[in-house]
């Protein structure tokens, strides 16, 4: 495994688990089942409504609680300064756990505009050790321009839509010169046309890999969190054994030139649901 180094210092496992879309009982499951494969940073959320499945599958792996990395989010409809407070300790419980390692303000929702106040929360959940970092997922330029202007802690990282079809450049540029890093959600476009591409086929045969070890390969060297979804056992293992190759700069500068700006997700200023 390779680690990340955030912005106050906490090291994160740059390759990690998600669990978006996974039922509870299922989630316990997958969740074993990669502990089991090697990772150690598992991501999920309250509206995935899995978090006392992910927690459970973290009580019984037996693996120490400071060896892995657990990240949730706090949902749109629990916005603003003292609702997040609730929500938290609500995901703590779920989890089973006495802190988090990284608590994410889920979607930005421009238009309730309750996203700095929430973000006040998740600084004071900080500030008193309840959390070892804090940052965002799906805040376009202007939503961190704000927050970097209006609150204390800069947040550790922006988990994003990104692959190679929406490659966030732009995002990614202002990210990395305000030392927050980028992590990719739905990193394989949701098994889409992505996977299918001739150009990632054509590498992934040069290098005896899958196509989805390839563009996994390509966020990693692009300095890019990642976390993979599967509930597939051999998949779960599949997309953990991308340390063993490399990719070239031509290869990497070929899969940059598939980029076509194209989102699988809501575009962040009209993700408005509660």
């Amino acid at each position: 495994m390779k680690y990340v180094t955030l912005n106050n210092g906490l090291k994160m496992p740059q390759l990690g688990f998600g669990v978006w879309q996974v039922e509870d009982d299922q989630a316990t499951t997958a969740v074993a089942k990669a502990l089991e494969v090697g990772y150690r940073s598992i991501d999920t959320a309250m509206i995935y409504q899995n978090e006392k499945g992910v927690g459970k599958a973290l009580k019984e792996s037996g693996v120490p609680r400071e060896e892995l990395f657990i990240t949730t989010k706090v949902w749109n409809s629990d916005q603003g300064y003292e609702n997040t407070l609730r929500a938290f300790d609500e995901s703590l419980e779920r989890l089973g756990l006495d802190y988090v390692d990284l608590y994410l303000i889920h979607w930005p929702t421009p238009e309730f505009d309750e996203y700095v106040d929430t973000y006040k929360a998740l600084e004071k959940l900080y500030h008193d050790g309840r959390v070892k970092a804090i940052g965002v997922c799906n805040f376009e330029v202007e939503h961190l321009e704000r927050l970097l202007k209006e609150c204390e802690v800069v947040p550790v990282l922006n988990q994003v839509e990104c692959h190679p079809y929406l490659a966030q450049t732009e995002l990614k540029e202002f990210c990395a010169k305000h030392n927050v890093y980028v992590e990719a959600w739905s990193p394989l476009d949701q098994g889409g046309e992505a996977l299918q591409d001739e150009v990632i086929q054509k590498i992934a045969a040069t290098h005896n890999k899958t196509t989805a070890q390839v563009i996994l390969r390509w966020h990693l060297q692009n300095n890019t969190i990642v976390i993979p979804k599967s509930v597939t056992p051999s998949r779960i293992e599949e997309n953990f054994n991308v340390f063993d190759f490399e990719l070239t700069s031509d290869e990497m500068e070929q899969i940059h030139q598939l980029n076509k700006n194209r989102r699988k997700g809501p575009h962040p200023n009209e993700m408005n649901k509660r």
